[in-house]
């Protein structure tokens, strides 16, 4: 008998809350292998849009990357069903999931938009065969678990949205389109399928429904997200917890990991060693020490090997910023040659600093961000760039630039040295359980319920699609499968 329910009917507000990511932009593949599963699970895609418009959409479209769809519409739709059908062959269920989807206009703007959202439509507890009690399940695990459809007949399991606009209007990053092929060859498009991916794992259950700001449980019941989320501090899990201690752990960045035995076991074939930077020299100062950094897509990569070099700034902005983006004066290319140039965050691709701070001679290059929060990687295409690079935080970035105050025009005294430390692996705790997200500044709707974006090789659930994604679902490449294992999958 089925003692507890609660039916959540999202709203786009509500998706943003409960975790069902809005992302900000910033291979097709077989069934995977992996223990246990038996891979059989039927996801029916429901069309939610009227005639017209969103996955019906007549638009002319040639067929690309094996995506035979001849309207924008089918070819939309045809992306979203092999998603599904990735899911779908890798799962293990007897009960049909129902998404109910639409391409709808979402929030954009000149330079970002809001690529999609998707959540559960309903949380269960105390079902029959539930493995814990008092515990929120989202509706198509609740089903899988209890054998039988526990919604109302023909009612969705996950709720699912997507830009319409992106890139098709002047008002919606113009040029920026997702691209509908399956082959994962988006190149610098926004590949539809990778975010198809990423956000049906949330419907099935990435996410927690107890809220990541203010720590509250929905109606005072942890979810079974919550049984797993640790406190590295304190090792204590969510459900152990109070609200006020949930909220101030949610904004302690490295200190939430996820404890789950497929996970962990997971890890160290899915991670890399962890990139680090240390800074040193008789005129470091304050700034002497071990730097989090995130790594570039492009460019030389680091390894055991430290690679050394002097810093210089690059300035070129009124206000003292360097941003690198177009070729570098005489006196800025005099600057940098032959050492490892620190540049500012902003105004164009990271690729494209890096490439004119290597063409003035620059042996390396440090990226400053120019918003507080914490470290990620630099995604972007540069085969011509050869150089390694790594972006530091704001806060770190300041200390930095306070170093190289009392520098001469040819030398500062302050060194670099990029290395990997191969004891320890990016995106991991010191016990090399996987680190989720948790800025200082609550993310509403990433915060939590996301990989750590210092995750490397990227993972496809971070809070953001990175570039550099294969579609894989599961180990040794991405780690979304062994957590959705973990849950009850």
């Amino acid at each position: 008998m089925i003692t507890a329910k609660l039916p959540i009917r999202l709203s786009a507000g509500a998706l943003a809350r409960l975790a069902a990511v809005a992302l900000l932009f910033a291979a097709a593949i077989a069934a995977i292998a992996w223990p246990g599963v038996a891979h059989a699970a039927t996801i029916v895609i429901v069309n939610q849009n009227a005639p017209g418009v969103g996955f019906n959409d007549p638009t002319p479209a040639q067929p690309v990357g094996g995506n035979p769809g001849t309207t924008l519409g089918e070819q939309r739709l045809i992306a979203f069903q092999h998603a599904a059908d990735t899911w779908g062959a890798t799962l293990d269920s007897d009960i049909p999931i129902r998404i109910d989807a639409a391409f709808e206009p979402l929030s954009c703007n000149a330079t970002s938009a809001v690529l999609g959202a998707a959540g559960a439509t309903e949380v269960w507890a105390n079902f029959p065969a539930a493995p814990r009690t008092n515990t929120w399940y989202p509706a198509a695990l609740a089903a899988k678990l209890a054998g039988e459809d526990l919604t109302e007949p023909g009612d969705a399991h996950i709720v699912a949205t997507f830009n319409s606009q992106l890139g098709l209007t002047p008002t919606c990053v113009p040029g920026l389109t997702f691209y509908l092929g399956l082959d994962n060859n988006a190149g610098a498009q926004i590949d539809l399928v990778a975010v198809l991916l990423h956000e049906i794992a949330h419907g099935l259950g990435f996410q927690s429904f107890t809220d990541d700001e203010t720590g509250l449980t929905l109606l005072g019941r942890p979810s079974i997200w919550d049984h797993y989320l640790l406190d590295n501090r304190s090792n204590r899990t969510w459900a152990q917890m109070t609200s006020s201690q949930r909220a101030a752990s949610a904004r302690a960045w490295r200190g939430l990991s996820w404890n789950g035995a497929n996970v962990t076991a997971a890890v160290p074939g899915a991670l890399g060693p962890l990139p680090v930077l240390s800074i040193s020299g008789g005129a470091a100062g304050a700034a002497f020490g071990r730097y989090a950094v995130g790594v570039a897509a492009f460019g030389t990569p680091l390894g055991t090997t430290a690679f050394r070099g002097e810093v210089m700034p690059v300035v070129d902005q009124a206000n003292g910023n360097g941003l690198a983006c177009t070729t570098l004066s005489a006196a800025n290319a005099q600057t940098v040659r032959g050492k490892v140039a620190l540049v500012d965050r902003g105004a164009c691709d990271y690729a494209v600093k890096a490439r004119n701070v290597q063409a003035a001679g620059a042996t390396g290059m440090i990226l400053a961000d120019s918003v507080a929060g914490e470290v990620a990687g630099m995604p972007g295409e540069a085969p011509d760039v050869t150089i390694p690079s790594v972006r530091i935080t704001r806060a770190d970035g300041l200390r930095l630039k306070t170093a190289l105050q009392t520098r001469s025009r040819t030398m500062s005294g302050v060194m670099a040295r990029m290395s990997i430390d191969p004891e320890r692996l990016a995106g991991a705790d010191d016990q090399r359980r996987m680190l989720m997200y948790s800025p200082t500044v609550n993310a509403p709707g990433s915060s939590v319920s996301h990989y750590t974006t210092e995750a490397s090789p990227n993972q496809l659930m971070e809070p953001s699609i990175n570039a550099d994604l294969s579609h894989e679902i599961a180990p040794p490449r991405d780690l979304t499968l062994p957590l959705l294992l973990d849950i009850g999958w």
